[in-house]
């Protein structure tokens, strides 16, 4: 089949390549990939900035997240059939989405939105999962509650914003001009121009913060928390609480708790607690999802698509950091 690759870690280019049809065990189906879209996490594991959280082997297919159609079950498969149109974020060990085919547990697969194309339903599970997983099951948000939300425009920040209106919550989020207009047709209720003004001098007493950006923005989030708030993070350093829920050694917390140690200073001065999120794979939860899509509360935002020869086109410009919503590669 035909495969994005890259041969080490760094900046290098991915390149096209022939690699080998992934075999499926009993439990995983192989699926034909239609299309998949870019995330952060692309760059962060090609640059190898989650290397101490898991190890991949060269040349590794990058790509995480896809739409597809189900051409081969395993024999334990219970829930899947051939012919089945899906969509998925696999397992951290089994990413590789910029390609023809990947083998997939049935338990990370969930049926695609019955009212999206291939391409529109390739742009949520990643950020989908991240979404809800950072608002459901960490925050807990609640009707009524306070939520900033970083980027609005961004890919996370589009389906974060809509999910938290969804959930009855009152949403701030930051965003420039260009997406001003964007974030609030998603139900953004406050939009704070970055390039103007100073998020943490308008806002206060926020139950919530999803932070996406990380470095001073996360830092400053601390500033609008109210007292038993909380703040998760999807690119600020991993902390020792983060590190013995991912069952890492005693090495590696001692080394996140000490790389965190102004992050854990802020939670204790500002009475709030702040978590890493190394989102899960669930197709549980995109069941859910794909029932918000379906009901209308949710719609995918997509900002460009890109044939699969310019896979390596499409992340120079997610990069960039001018896309509005989520980039996608078409493979089929």
């Amino acid at each position: 089949m035909k495969a994005m690759v890259i041969n080490q870690y760094g900046k290098a280019p991915m390149r096209l390549a022939e690699m080998p049809t992934p075999e499926i065990n009993e439990y995983e189906v192989l699926a034909e990939i239609h299309a998949a879209s870019i995330n952060p996490i692309d760059f962060k594991i090609r640059d190898g900035k989650v290397k101490l959280l898991i190890q991949y082997k060269m040349p590794l297919i990058l790509g995480n997240d896809f739409s597809g159609v189900v051409v081969k079950v395993g024999k334990k498969v219970t829930r899947f059939k051939v012919g089945d149109e899906i969509y998925a974020r696999p397992r951290k060990s089994k990413i590789g989405t910029f390609a023809e085919y990947i083998s997939i547990h049935e338990d990370d697969i969930a049926l695609k939105p019955k009212n999206l194309s291939f391409e529109e339903a390739a742009s949520i599970p990643l950020v989908g999962l991240t979404s809800y997983q950072a608002l459901h099951d960490i925050m807990q948000l609640q009707k009524g509650q306070k939520i900033l939300i970083h980027a609005g425009s961004g890919g996370v920040g589009t389906f974060a914003i809509q999910l938290a209106k969804a959930m009855s919550a009152t949403v701030a989020t930051t965003a420039s001009e260009a997406g001003a207009n964007l974030v609030t047709s998603l139900g953004a209720d406050k939009v704070i121009n970055y390039k103007k003004e100073n998020f943490e001098a308008i806002l206060k007493n926020y139950d919530a913060v999803f932070d996406t950006l990380g470095g001073q923005t996360l830092e400053k989030s601390f500033e609008i928390i109210k007292d038993g708030g909380k703040i998760v993070s999807v690119s600020g350093r991993p902390n020792a609480r983060f590190a013995k829920e991912y069952g890492s050694g005693f090495f590696k917390t001692l080394l996140f708790s000490a790389a965190s140690h102004k992050l854990t200073a802020l939670e204790k001065k500002h009475h709030a607690q702040y978590s890493f999120l190394f989102m899960k794979p669930s197709g549980e939860q995109l069941r859910i999802i794909a029932d918000l899509i379906e009901t209308g509360k949710i719609k995918p935002i997509i900002d460009r698509t890109f044939s699969f020869e310019d896979a390596q086109k499409a992340m120079d410009y997610a990069e960039s950091g001018r896309a509005k919503g989520k980039i996608i590669v078409k493979i089929k």
